[in-house]
């Protein structure tokens, strides 16, 4: 799994993430579905998150993040 910090949150259900020691324009998309263990409602912008990445599969160019956890340094 990859660690990284959530960026930004959307209120129709999806987000985005930046991977731990990643550039700039690094972010990756995720979407509520992803999410294990809580509610997309209860995250935060900042928390620490661990991650998979997969192809997106609208655009295999794109990368996606999957199967999205809290992970234990979460910032409040």
């Amino acid at each position: 799994m990859t660690s990284g910090t959530i960026k930004s949150l959307r209120e129709n259900g999806f987000g985005f993430i930046v991977p731990d020691g990643a550039g700039r324009n690094s972010d990756l998309f995720f979407h509520r579905s992803a999410i294990i263990g809580v509610d997309f409602d209860s995250l935060r912008e900042g928390q620490a998150v661990t991650f998979d990445v997969e192809p997106d599969p609208r655009d295999s160019s794109r990368s996606r993040a999957v199967r999205v956890q809290l992970s234990g340094g979460a910032e409040e």
